[in-house]
């Protein structure tokens, strides 16, 4: 990020400073005698100028020298001393001056005046044409790439007018199609005398956009890297050989804006990898609009007839069916304008094809039971027999008291006295491991540290000192020592 982002911006301090009317009404004046080309004013006619006004009818001249000497130091205008019409020695100890506005306040106040102009409400068109004056501009720039560097500068220029034309109005056009207020106007009765236009208008740009929108995208396709490389390279020597007094941007710098700005140009139509391009994202707004725009006369619509009398079309009605030869003839006309008067409908759980466009009476029929619709309705059920379930319970039995055995077994030979210490058993085998590392994993979420066993032994656990070495026939464990003592 360069320094000069982060630096203030002390030409614009005039607009909100305590003084602003006065600091604002002399520079107006300064940027309007610019457009005309002077350049250059004395104080006198600042004053004068100012006079004219009633709201400076009392402002005397040591403000206004006050006022110049603020914006000299805000660096909105230059002084210059008045040295060729002086007559006395007096008037040069003086220091008549002459002022002239800065670059930055010209451009400051021409983003005011714009301002001013467009006030709170977005502004913006969808020219139709510019898509044919931005596929024209880049045609000459592809039929024409060794043309000299004075005319590729200026067909450069006017691809990226008619680029910065067209998305700028376009993004404010379609803002305000969805500001508040005119989502307000959508609703009164005068939007219906401007909906066939407005709707013609959007389908003409989507139309005109479509038509170029591939045109752009295949002459776009044509230019390489090295193409526009070359063309950056010699745009920036172009602009280094305009004679310039101030600091002129290196030719780096202009190197990289150009690419820059064609990089911008190319993901706006075409996209890259990390984000589609915006000329889609242009084309759903836009239909999002025509859409917005006719569910909005669709309501309007809705909304008239609601409070229109439809004596008229009942009187239309009664005579159709007053006209009607027979009973059934009168049955039908009913079914048409009414449809039916008793509807019933089925569901059939069973679905015996996936595909989408098979025809209904193209199926087998399926059957479906119906339940009656009484409160007292219970489905019938017949009794079942009593499964006898006496073997399974001797076998879990037997294998629960064979766990048990053969947990005692295993406390027999592992207790040495009234503990069992893992650093002093041996070469173990893994159900044995596994069953001590259950114990070791239940006592350690007690807070007493005390786990029971299956065969209702009590032991706490003990954290000795140092790692030890778990042996078992399938490898060993590295782990605390950990000793198992008998509590009951």
């Amino acid at each position: 990020m360069k320094e000069e982002i982060l630096k203030p911006v002390i030409e614009a301090s005039y607009l909100t400073a305590a003084n602003a009317w006065r600091y604002r009404a002399i520079l107006r004046f300064f940027y309007i005698q610019h457009e005309s080309m002077r350049h250059q004013l004395f104080p006198r006619e600042i004053l004068d100028h100012l006079r004219q006004s009633p709201h400076f009818s009392d402002y005397s001249e040591e403000q206004l020298y006050q006022d110049l000497n603020q914006l000299v130091e805000w660096k909105n205008i230059i002084a210059r001393q008045e040295t060729s019409r002086v007559a006395s020695i007096e008037e040069f100890k003086k220091k008549r001056y002459r002022y002239q506005v800065s670059p930055y306040t010209i451009e400051i106040e021409r983003m005011v005046k714009n301002l001013e102009q467009m006030g709170t409400a977005f502004g913006g068109s969808l020219e139709k044409t510019l898509f044919d004056r931005l596929l024209t501009a880049l045609n000459r720039f592809a039929a024409n790439s060794e043309v000299g560097d004075e005319e590729l500068n200026g067909l450069w220029e006017d691809i990226f007018d008619a680029f910065r034309k067209l998305t700028e109005n376009a993004t404010d056009y379609l803002a305000h199609l969805q500001s508040e207020k005119v989502e307000e106007l959508m609703m009164t009765e005068a939007f219906l005398a401007y909906k066939d236009s407005l709707s013609d208008y959007l389908r003409n740009f989507v139309t005109a956009m479509q038509r170029s929108a591939l045109k752009i995208d295949a002459t776009l396709s044509q230019f390489g890297q090295e193409d526009i490389e070359a063309v950056c390279q010699r745009l920036a020597a172009y602009q280094q050989r305009i004679p310039r007094l101030d600091q002129a941007p290196s030719k780096e710098e202009l190197v990289a804006r150009f690419h820059l700005q064609w990089s911008n140009l190319r993901v706006w139509f075409i996209g890259d990898q990390e984000r589609p391009s915006d000329l889609q994202e242009l084309r759903r707004e836009t239909h999002e609009a025509i859409r917005r725009i006719t569910r909005f006369a669709q309501r309007l619509g809705e909304r008239a007839n609601n409070h229109k009398s439809r004596k008229r079309d009942y009187l239309n009605l009664a005579r159709r069916f007053a006209d009607c030869s027979d009973m059934e003839e009168a049955h039908n006309l009913s079914a048409c304008i009414f449809g039916l008067t008793n509807t019933r409908h089925f569901y059939a759980p069973d679905k015996d094809t996936e595909d989408i466009y098979a025809e209904i009476w193209d199926r087998p029929a399926v059957e479906l039971t119906q339940s009656p619709r009484v409160r007292n309705y219970r489905a019938k059920t017949r009794p079942n027999a009593i499964i006898d379930h006496q073997q399974q319970k001797q076998a879990q039995l037997a294998e629960f008291l064979q766990t048990k055995d053969e947990e005692s077994q295993l406390l027999a030979e592992l207790l040495r006295g009234d503990r069992i210490d893992l650093s002093r058993l041996g070469v173990i085998e893994p159900h044995v491991r596994r069953t001590l590392l259950g114990w070791i994993t239940r006592a350690q979420s007690n807070k007493q540290r005390i786990v029971k066993t299956e065969s209702g032994r009590h032991f706490r656990l003990i954290t000795g000192q140092g790692q030890i070495t778990l042996a078992s026939t399938d490898g060993k464990l590295q782990m605390p020592q950990y000793i198992l003592k008998v509590v009951d």
